[in-house]
């Protein structure tokens, strides 16, 4: 009995912390051009280009937070969400698949994002549980793929082994928009899911793959933080760089993992990007993404 009663408590508990975090956040609109947006709420960001017919949408955050978004993107337009691409398969950026895909939203992703949806998964050491099949993506494809809103050309490629095994970009080509999502933590050091196969030299090099992409006037909308542009890229590329050689060097001595955390020379010039992945973390991530090759 008071097994139960524990369990029943902790439940009421855990609800009443979803309830009370719904409604305090706020998904807030901005514009970047005349037909794409971005959504900020708890979670990826979210990107909107409005066409003459539909809306094509980039991730959906959480499932409590669908109504608000939905609500939100009813302030742009009256037109119904058409397409949602999934840029990966992490719950803050396809939580509300299976609410968009009641509306009539067609979710595509790369071919990994629903295979991992669809098993249970492990993130930072913690169990998740797969996916309801009303939430996996309909429409998968394996390198590229090209959309055309109205005369818009949309273009969704795939980039390996960043954040996890399954991260696209997207490109409005005309109105020159990028949306990077978790392949681009702006302003901080970046989340590497080596669990979902994510990788330091993934990561790199999609780095490079959206420099390559975007030119000086751009506008990127990175998975976290705010829209940015190629030149802060460059900096972001430098430090990332610099991060991998010298925690390879410690690896190439024989240097543990604990060695390695403890050496805080490694970061002392990046203090600026700790935040939610700390010198630590990074420090661990780069290490133990070197020592799989």
């Amino acid at each position: 009995m008071k097994a139960l009663q524990l369990v029943l408590i902790i439940f009421f508990v855990n609800s009443f912390n979803l309830l009370s975090q719904e409604k305090e956040v706020k998904i807030t609109t901005e514009k970047l051009t005349d037909r794409v947006y971005v959504l900020k709420g708890q979670g990826g960001n979210i990107g909107l280009f409005i066409g003459n017919n539909g809306v094509f949408m980039i991730d959906d955050q959480f499932a409590p937070l669908s109504k608000k978004i939905q609500a939100a993107i009813k302030t742009i337009t009256d037109k119904p969400v058409t397409y949602l691409i999934n840029t990966h398969w992490h719950g803050d950026h396809t939580g509300g698949n299976a609410n968009f895909q009641k509306e009539g939203a067609i979710i595509v992703s790369h071919e990994n994002v629903r295979k991992r949806m669809s098993v249970d998964q492990v993130v930072r050491g913690e169990k998740r549980s797969a996916s309801p099949k009303e939430a996996l993506p309909v429409i998968t494809f394996s390198e590229d793929m090209q959309f055309y809103m109205d005369e818009e050309p949309v273009l969704v490629t795939h980039i390996h082994n960043a954040h996890t095994d399954g991260d696209v970009l997207v490109y409005f080509v005309n109105s020159n928009v990028l949306h990077v999502s978790d392949a681009y933590f702006q302003g901080k050091f970046p989340y590497i899911d080596i669990d979902s196969g994510g990788s330091i030299d993934g990561y790199i090099k999609g780095i490079k793959t959206i420099m390559r992409i975007a030119d000086a006037s751009t506008k990127i909308i990175p998975g976290h933080g705010n829209v940015t542009t190629k030149e802060e890229l460059k900096e972001y590329l430098q430090m990332l760089e610099d991060l991998k050689t010298q925690v390879l060097k410690e690896v190439e001595k024989g240097a543990s993992l604990k060695e390695v955390k403890n050496n805080t020379k490694i970061t002392e010039n990046y203090k600026g990007y700790n935040g939610w992945i700390t010198e630590d973390k990074i420090k661990e991530a780069i290490y133990k993404s070197l020592k799989m090759k």
